[in-house]
C-alpha cells in the first residue's frame, strides 16, 4: 500500500470518484451503492457492479445517501472500504483525505462522516470542501479568463439527487444565495423507466439498465412543440425513433442501442435544416396518459427484449427546464439561476451571468448549455452578456479541483489533524471548513 499521499474523494449520491492529489484523474469512478441480482445470495460492491461477467437485469440497489444526504453510514464504510483498500490501495493512517461533500450538510450528518474518517479508517488528517468553489477552482487554474480575472462565478450542479446554482467569490460559495432545484439524475431514470413501461414493458426494476439508456439516447430539444410533431411520425419519418436491446443473460449481460449511428441521425443535423411541421403550437404536457393517443400506443409484449424510444428522449431532460409541466412545484433551472444571482449584491450580478460553469453529469445531455442560454436570456437585463461553459468533463470536474486544492501548499494548514479531532470533537474541529 501507498503511504504519506493525500486521498481525494468526491463522493456522490450517485458515482463515487476516488484518486490522489496532484494527479488528472481519480483512480476509481465507481457506483456509490451496492447490488444484488435475483440469482445471487452474494451483494456486489461499487465497481463490481460494472465488472464484464456481471448481469445487471433486476439488480436490486441499495445506497448509503438518499435525497442527497447520507443516511447509512454501515453502507458508505463498506464502499469506502472497498475504494480505499482495494482499489487505492492506501494506508489511511499515513494518509490524509480530502472530501468533497454536499452543500448544507447536516450536523448530525458531519458527526458520523467524521466517525468514519478518523476511527474506522484511521486517517490521518481531513479537509472537508464544497463542490461549487472547487470547480471554480479549476476554471480559474485552467485559463477561463472570466473566471481568473474576476475570481467569481456562478456554478451550476446538476448532480444525483439535487440541482444547485451555487455563486462563487474568491473560492468561497456564498452559502446564503445558492439556490436549489430538487431534481437531479435519479429522478431523470425513475420518469424514463415509467415513461418506458406504460408504453411497452415493464423496466420499473432496471435502474441501471435505464440509465444506461437514458445517457446514451436522451438530448435537450431547442423547440419542444415542433419536436413533439415531428415525433408523431411513423416509421421512418420519425428523426427520433431508435431501439434499445435489453440483456439476455446468456449472449449479453448488458444492454445496447441498436443501430447507434441512426440513433444519432437527428444530433447530427443542424437544427436549422431539420423540416418544419405544419401546425398550431400545441402546449406541453408531460403526463404519460396524454403523450399518446390510446389507439397509438404500443401493445405491451411480455416477452419482447427490446424498447422504442420516441419523444421520451428529450421529454425526460425536460424536466430539468420546465418541472412544473410534471406537476412539481418547483421554478425551472433558468428561475433557479436568476433568484441566485439576485440574491448576491447587485454588483455581481453581470459578472456571474457571464461565468456560467456547468458541472454533473445531467449537463452532458447534447444542447444542454444551448437550451440553458435560451432559457435566460429573456430573464436577464438585455445590458447584461450570458456566457456559459460547459466543463471539459463534467463528471470529474469536481474531483479535478480537488486534487489541484490537496496539492497545493497550504493544504495540510487547512486541515484537521486526528489528534485534533480526538482532543476538541467534531463540533469544533468543523468551524475551520467554514460550514
Amino acid at each position: 500500500m501507498s503511504k504519506g499521499s493525500v486521498v481525494v474523494i468526491d463522493n456522490g449520491a450517485g458515482l463515487c470518484k476516488a484518486g490522489f492529489g496532484g494527479d488528472r484523474d481519480p483512480v476509481a469512478i465507481v457506483p456509490n451503492c451496492v447490488g444484488k441480482s435475483p440469482a445471487s445470495k452474494k451483494w456486489l460492491v461499487a465497481d463490481e457492479l460494472r465488472a464484464a461477467d456481471t448481469d445487471v437485469t433486476s439488480v436490486s440497489l441499495r445506497r448509503p445517501f438518499d435525497r442527497g444526504y447520507l443516511v447509512n453510514p454501515e453502507l458508505q464504510r463498506e464502499v469506502w472500504d472497498r475504494v480505499i483498500r482495494t482499489l487505492l490501495r492506501v494506508d489511511p493512517n499515513h494518509s490524509s483525505l480530502l472530501l468533497v461533500e454536499p452543500l448544507f450538510n447536516p450536523p448530525s450528518v458531519q458527526r458520523v462522516t467524521d466517525e468514519i474518517v478518523f476511527e474506522d479508517f484511521g486517517f490521518r488528517s481531513l479537509c472537508v470542501a464544497d463542490s461549487p468553489s472547487l470547480v471554480h477552482l479549476f476554471e480559474a487554474s485552467r485559463g477561463h479568463s472570466h473566471c481568473h480575472q474576476t475570481q467569481c462565478s456562478l456554478v451550476v450542479d446538476c448532480g444525483f439527487s439535487f440541482t444547485h446554482a451555487a455563486p462563487v467569490l474568491q473560492n468561497f460559495t456564498l452559502n446564503y444565495a445558492v439556490k436549489r432545484l430538487d431534481l437531479g439524475g435519479k429522478v431523470l431514470t425513475n420518469y424514463l423507466k415509467e415513461l418506458v413501461s406504460y408504453r411497452s414493458v415493464n423496466v420499473m426494476d432496471e435502474t441501471l439498465i435505464i440509465d444506461h439508456a437514458k445517457e446514451k439516447l436522451c438530448f435537450v430539444s431547442l423547440d419542444v412543440s415542433r419536436d413533439l410533431r415531428l415525433a408523431r411520425r411513423s416509421g421512418k419519418q420519425n428523426p427520433f425513433k431508435c431501439t434499445y436491446v435489453l440483456p439476455d443473460g446468456i449472449e449479453h449481460t448488458k444492454g445496447y442501442v441498436k443501430d447507434f449511428d441512426e440513433a444519432q441521425r437527428y444530433l447530427s443535423l443542424p437544427y436549422e435544416t431539420l423540416p418544419t411541421v405544419s401546425g398550431q403550437k400545441e402546449e406541453l404536457t408531460l403526463s404519460p396518459s396524454n403523450l399518446e393517443k390510446p389507439e397509438q400506443r404500443m401493445k405491451v409484449d411480455l416477452l419482447q427484449n427490446e424498447f422504442t424510444l420516441t419523444n421520451e428522449r428529450f421529454l425526460v431532460p425536460e424536466m430539468l427546464f420546465h418541472p412544473a409541466d410534471l406537476g412539481m412545484n418547483q421554478a425551472g433551472l433558468a428561475e433557479c439561476i436568476v433568484r441566485a444571482v439576485n440574491s448576491c449584491h447587485p454588483l455581481l450580478h453581470p459578472v456571474l451571468y457571464e461565468s456560467i460553469l456547468l458541472t454533473g453529469g445531467s449537463t452532458l445531455f447534447p444542447r444542454f448549455a444551448e437550451r440553458l442560454k435560451m432559457e435566460l436570456r429573456p430573464l436577464v437585463p438585455d445590458d447584461y452578456q450570458v456566457k456559459i461553459t460547459s466543463q471539459e468533463d463534467p463528471i470529474l470536474g469536481i474531483w479535478r479541483g480537488g486534487s489541484l486544492l490537496a496539492s497545493s501548499p497550504d493544504f495540510e494548514s487547512m486541515c484537521v489533524s486526528k489528534s485534533d479531532y480526538e482532543e476538541l470533537g467534531s463540533t469544533r474541529c468543523r468551524r475551520r471548513f467554514f460550514h
